[in-house]
């Protein structure tokens, strides 16, 4: 993205971690200091969007990994020529559930596919754009699991996956984190909501925002 132009802030994990909570807690704590806050998702987070997630998320049959992770990749590319870059380029702040990492994640490691396949599909279809902060909140599958399960509702298609696959998505988020430190905040899913939400704005205050 062009530098100076706005600020975009991405939240990662595996589900159950608290992405929504804490992308929540920094999007109020934004609009407290007067900035403008675009609160987004992927897949879902355009009309397009919606359309896709249904599919990819809710789909009662099988969807070929491949075709899955191109499903995304086009959710991806619409959404940020729509939504992420008019928003940045107004000088907005886009704070955003899961970007082109839980690709990588999911339909990479968790499908078993080639995951710099998938991360350079993502990013010839949004056109090489990266988020200047992504947030990564870690937490062992089981935890997760134990949390879904708490919530009492219907799992999607990927909640519903195995422990195995779901550890394999937590091994390559935290590969991805290790690979571009300067990009990536993690932090450790099980502790107080507040603390993490401080150490998210401590970070982000850096960033200038």
């Amino acid at each position: 993205m062009t530098p100076g132009r706005g600020l975009w802030i991405t939240f990662e994990g595996g589900d159950g971690s608290g992405k929504t909570t804490q992308a929540t807690l920094l999007a109020d704590r934004l609009r407290e200091q007067g900035r403008t806050v675009v609160r987004t998702r992927e897949p879902g987070g355009s009309e397009v969007g919606v359309l896709i997630r249904d599919i990819v998320l809710h789909h009662r049959g099988d969807i070929a990994p491949r075709a899955e992770a191109l499903l995304y990749a086009a959710d991806r590319a619409h959404h940020v020529a729509t939504v992420v870059r008019p928003a940045l380029d107004r000088g907005e702040v886009v704070i955003q559930d899961r970007y082109l990492d839980s690709s990588v994640a999911y339909q990479g490691a968790g499908r078993v596919l080639d995951g710099d396949e998938v991360r350079g599909l993502s990013l010839w279809g949004a056109e090489g754009a990266l988020p200047d902060l992504t947030v990564l909140l870690d937490l062992d599958p089981v935890v997760a699991r134990a949390r879904l399960d708490a919530d009492d509702k219907p799992f999607d298609r990927l909640e519903a996956e195995q422990e195995e696959f779901h550890g394999r998505v937590r091994a390559a988020f935290l590969a991805l984190a290790d690979a571009e430190p300067e990009r990536f905040l993690v932090l450790d899913a099980t502790d107080d909501p507040q603390t993490i939400a401080a150490r998210v704005a401590a970070r982000v205050d850096d960033l200038g925002a």
